[in-house]
């Protein structure tokens, strides 16, 4: 028995001594789009008849520990055990040694373009006209760009042909060879500020050469310039979004709803209390997120009843669905505009619904 007792006793010690390489996920704040946060409301509309809104169209997050936290053996298996956490392998929230700094830097960035896309998204399918073109959204540094374009500047063509779309960007640039020249069309980012202020077009552009170098990833080596190319947009009106400490990209779909609830008459929920989440594309495309088994239940815990899934999502959310929270399958602000009809009408059996199959 003493022997028994003390072995239990170094175990036990042992379980809480002994780092293992995991972090905990769990359920976050959700925050109601149509409502306010902090004492002031999450959406500000300026410039644009705005109409009131009931109801629950909540975003919702997921908790997680940090990079510098380590986790010890009992809190991974009391994870394990537990129905509101996920324990996961430390690595797939903080690849490549990636510091809490550098996630959240990068979740911020996420955060911010999710904003854009949502406000395009939203007025798209309402009809408004929304401008866009397609900018340097970050330089390496070290890299050839560095010093010759920078973050902001917007990218009319490369070698003479028109950039429509940020992908074209690379492509153009990899028909090169390492080593050699790249002569791209910019209007700086400060013409364009300046334009943009005064309501106004910019027109005057410049010709910035690049020599290439090559990409230091495995196999054939491309040409690169060391930059990232984005888009960048001008709206009719003002669209604030007024959330602080929160990252990452998955509120743009709840964002985008929001948003195109505050601008029509009437309410989208019909006072129904509705969460849900997915990344949004500028076309309105639903995207798929991290952590959505901890979004359920996180939602279900605040009083929701429906949850707008991305259908990529459907899978895993439907293994384990909280009790009275209905899935609803999105694929698109259209989807979800449509399921939103069915649930403000109480005609609900028609809802395309989440399975284990998809």
């Amino acid at each position: 028995m003493l022997a028994s007792t003390l072995m239990l006793i170094a175990l036990l010690c042992a379980g809480v001594l002994i780092p293992v390489p995991y972090a905990e996920m769990s359920p976050g704040p959700t925050v109601n789009t149509l409502g306010d946060h902090d004492g002031e409301p999450v959406l500000q509309i300026s410039g644009h008849k705005t109409y009131p809104a009931d109801g629950h169209l909540n975003m919702t997050t997921v908790r997680v520990t940090s990079a510098a936290y380590r986790m010890n053996l009992v809190e991974a298996v009391y994870g394990w055990l537990a129905h509101d956490s996920k324990i996961v392998p430390h690595d797939t929230l903080y690849p490549d040694g990636k510091t809490e700094e550098q996630s959240t830097q990068e979740n911020a960035e996420e955060f911010s373009q999710s904003q854009e896309s949502a406000k395009v998204a939203a007025l798209k399918e309402l009809g408004v006209p929304v401008k866009s073109w397609v900018i340097v959204s970050t330089v390496v540094k070290g890299s050839p760009a560095e010093g010759r374009l920078h973050a902001g500047d917007v990218i009319k063509a490369v070698d003479g042909t028109a950039v429509k779309q940020p992908s074209d960007v690379a492509k153009l640039v990899t028909k090169h060879k390492p080593g050699q020249k790249v002569v791209f069309t910019v209007v700086p980012a400060k013409d364009q500020e300046a334009a943009e202020k005064a309501h106004k077009t910019a027109t005057r552009t410049q010709d910035v050469t690049i020599t290439t170098a090559a990409s230091d990833d495995t196999g054939a080596k491309r040409a690169i310039v060391g930059i990232s190319a984005g888009t960048d947009h001008t709206f009719p009106f003002t669209i604030d979004i007024k959330l602080a400490d929160v990252g990452g990209p998955s509120a743009g779909l709840m964002f985008a709803l929001g948003i195109y609830d505050k601008l029509t008459p009437g309410n989208l929920t019909g006072g129904r209390f509705v969460a849900g989440t997915g990344t949004i594309d500028d076309n309105g495309t639903v995207g798929p997120i991290g952590g959505i088994e901890m979004k359920t239940v996180g939602a279900r815990s605040k009083g929701a009843r429906y949850f707008l899934t991305p259908a990529d999502n459907c899978a895993a959310a439907a293994k384990d669905t909280p009790s009275g929270l209905t899935l609803v399958r999105v694929k698109t602000i259209g989807d979800a505009l449509d399921a939103l009809k069915d649930i403000r009408s109480g005609d609900t059996a028609g809802l395309p619904t989440c399975t284990t199959k998809g």
